[in-house]
């Protein structure tokens, strides 16, 4: 069974780089600007849209319409364009000519209700979002070890991995382990939802989850 996508580009070449979906399950069809995502909102239906397409920096970007799932893709992917298209209410923002394998998996996470952004943009939101809001009630961590509450807190100031394990002493697997216990323990499946409820932000309208574009957005990596 196929899967209806919409391809959102006035750049011919382009369009036929994203075309080569049409061998993976999906049924691309063709928008050439940013008023073709209206007859298409309907629940479900994913888009991909050219970053040119939207407005300048500066002009405001009119709402994903209800029920769309959009992923923008740039040809110069930067992290003032990238929040401003997640803040419009797309679920995802990748490099334009990333391969079409790439692009394929990107679709069927934001197809899941996930959000797709790089490692490094995804770390600066997360240090941004800890340097904004002070840190909530500890409800949150009522169910969580006090070596999990440690490891939460440092997942929500934007710390990877690495410098997790290197600043509690610990290895990079077992900080893994504790981050896998922590998502399923609070109901989050990534690191911006674990950051959003450890500072206490309503997730209505934000951000649903978050993937990485070289780990499965489930991960805890």
């Amino acid at each position: 069974m196929t899967i209806p996508v919409l391809l959102l580009t006035a750049d011919d070449a382009l369009y036929r780089h994203w075309a080569g979906l049409d061998g993976m399950n999906w049924a691309p069809a063709r928008g050439h600007r940013l008023s073709d995502l209206v007859p298409w909102g309907r629940r479900g239906v994913l888009a991909v849209m050219d970053a040119r397409l939207l407005p300048k920096a500066g002009s405001a970007v009119p709402e994903v319409p209800a029920g769309l799932q959009v992923v923008v893709a740039s040809t110069h992917p930067g992290d003032p364009e990238g929040q401003r298209a997640l803040v419009a209410g797309a679920l995802g923002y990748v490099h334009a000519y990333m391969p079409v394998t790439g692009l394929d998996r990107v679709l069927r996470h934001v197809m899941g209700g996930e959000i797709w952004v790089g490692k490094g943009m995804l770390s600066r939101m997360l240090s941004q979002i800890g340097q904004a809001s002070p840190e909530s009630s500890q409800d949150w961590a009522r169910d969580l070890t006090v070596r999990e509450r440690d490891v939460a807190r440092y997942v929500a100031l934007g710390h990877s991995n690495q410098s997790i394990a290197d600043s509690l002493g610990i290895t990079e697997r077992t900080v893994r382990a504790h981050i896998s216990a922590i998502f399923e323990k609070l109901g989050v499946t990534d690191r911006l939802m674990l950051a959003l409820r450890v500072h206490g932000i309503d997730q209505q309208g934000a951000p649903r989850s978050v993937g990485q574009e070289s780990t499965a957005s489930t991960d805890p990596a």
